[in-house]
């Protein structure tokens, strides 16, 4: 009877130690497989993710910055021109190749300006400013504002609808005016001194500006 019952136990442990070891198999694999989809969870993710920022334009990054500036958690970009200038600005619309914007610091009369992207060599952003731009969707979000299909050469015109006195920085040299006509590709200016009227007699000479000479337009 003893030997029944020892053989009997041995058998017990024995499909005891096998069905340990298809346990342990069992986690193993449950475990390897957990590990294999967080992976191609965190691949997907990491993809997702270049695909975004390879997509997301300069514009997509200063209008991110713009957003977290309207909910006062930004301070002023510091946009540097392809003439090497830098200027401290604050953007309140964006346009199809331009944006407008309130200058800070600036000691001169003029306090806003209106920016070509063509202009822009760079910016120069803070830490926090870096993670903000991050945070675009590429591309215009929702349905097109009226603001993203218009060009710098509306604008322009508009000023010189409006008769507006401007000031001209471009890579020759800065210009005081009136815009007296757009073209396609340029514009005249009555040239005179800022803030004086457009009279005949104010003016100096007239000049025709290619407008992708134009770095700033200080109004």
């Amino acid at each position: 009877m003893l030997s029944l019952w020892i053989t009997g136990s041995a058998a017990v442990s024995l499909r005891y130690r096998r069905s340990m070891r298809w346990d342990d198999l069992f986690d193993d694999l449950e475990g390897q497989l957990e590990y294999g989809l967080g992976a191609e969870a965190i691949d997907l993710k990491a993809e997702e993710e270049r695909l975004r920022l390879g997509q997301m334009s300069l514009r997509d990054r200063l209008t991110s910055i713009a957003r977290a500036q309207a909910k006062g958690s930004s301070y002023a970009i510091s946009v540097q021109l392809v003439s090497g200038a830098v200027i401290f600005v604050r953007p309140t619309t964006f346009g199809k190749d331009w944006l407008a914007a309130d200058l800070a610091g600036e000691a001169r009369a003029a306090t806003q300006c209106v920016i070509p992207m063509a202009a822009v060599a760079g910016l120069i952003l803070t830490p926090k400013q870096v993670h903000e731009s991050l945070d675009a969707e590429p591309g215009p979000r929702g349905a097109p504002r009226l603001a993203d299909r218009i060009g710098l050469a509306f604008v322009l015109r508009d000023l010189c609808r409006r008769r507006t006195s401007v000031e001209l920085v471009t890579a020759a040299g800065s210009l005081g005016g009136t815009i007296d006509r757009v073209g396609r590709e340029h514009l005249d200016l009555a040239v005179h001194e800022p803030g004086s009227a457009r009279r005949e007699s104010n003016v100096t000479q007239y000049r025709v500006v290619p407008l992708a000479s134009i770095l700033l337009v200080l109004v």
